[in-house]
């Protein structure tokens, strides 16, 4: 095989399985080369994943070692991302009752996510996450993008138990919007005993929804690593339940008779200052 040819091979295959470690004898032995060739082949490729700020290969030496691609979103493809996205969000065709924005085109279009879930998992990469934890229905795609890149599972977390799910612990919370009380149902069997998890949501004002879902998680002995929203809205007449989490822009002011949306880079942007 060409060097050409693997360099595609490889890239695919990394691009395909980020955050696993491979040993250099599963290269050498698929495309029928010598480790030295290989090793060059991945020099290239690390060289390349930098110069274009996706990524870069983590090598680890030993026995045991080997080569993991680790996706990162640079400072500057990410602040682009964020301001366009900030353009987008400030169209007034998108104000809703209550002060929220329409946000399904953005949560519905695989590039855009894409490049959502990179950036969020370049802030938690080094967190040693098990798993995504989301609630249904319009936070999965977000979990989805980010749990690709983490290379762990999502696990949904749903407002009444599915029979095909099996065993279920239920939670009672207050929303800290509505002030209303709701369920939140996880199946015994979606999410071990202590793992490390990641809350993420597409929306939060208060913040509420997020806090049922922490409650509903000590039930597992999981522990909350991190917690990462794409939108977050200001709102003088909620007191925000939730402080230590990320998000990609802030809402800062939504005036539906004057029709005028205010958004800002949220505070997911401060990891690079």
């Amino acid at each position: 095989m060409k060097r050409s040819n693997r360099l595609i091979a490889i890239t695919n295959y990394f691009m395909s399985n980020p955050k696993q470690l491979v040993q250099l004898t599963y290269f050498s032995e698929a495309y029928s080369a010598s480790k030295s060739s290989i090793s060059e082949d991945l020099d290239i490729v690390d060289e390349m994943f930098q110069h274009e700020g996706i990524g870069f290969l983590d090598r680890i030496a030993g026995a045991a070692g080997g080569v993991m691609y680790v996706p990162y979103y640079s400072k500057e493809k990410s602040t682009s991302f964020i301001q366009d996205l900030c353009t987008q969000l400030e169209d007034p065709e998108r104000i809703l009752p209550g002060g929220y924005l329409y946000m399904s085109d953005i949560l519905g279009n695989p590039a855009t996510m894409r490049k959502v879930g990179h950036i969020f998992a370049t802030a938690f990469s080094d967190l040693h996450i098990d798993a995504i934890v989301t609630v249904a229905t319009k936070g999965i795609s977000l979990a989805n993008a980010i749990a690709s890149y983490l290379n762990v599972p999502v696990v949904t977390v749903r407002r009444d138990p599915k029979v095909t799910e099996g065993s279920s612990v239920s939670i009672n919370y207050v929303s800290g919007s509505s002030r209303k009380i709701q369920t939140m149902v996880l199946p015994r069997r979606s999410l071990p005993e202590g793992s490390n998890v990641c809350i993420v949501d597409d929306f939060m004002k208060a913040g509420g929804t997020i806090t049922g879902m922490k409650s509903l998680l000590d039930e597992f002995n999981a522990n909350v690593k991190a917690i990462g929203v794409l939108a977050e809205a200001e709102d003088e007449e909620d007191e925000r339940v939730v402080l230590d989490y990320m998000s990609l822009v802030q809402i800062t002011n939504v005036n539906s008779l004057k029709q005028i949306i205010e958004v800002h880079p949220g505070t997911i942007i401060r990891q690079w200052e």
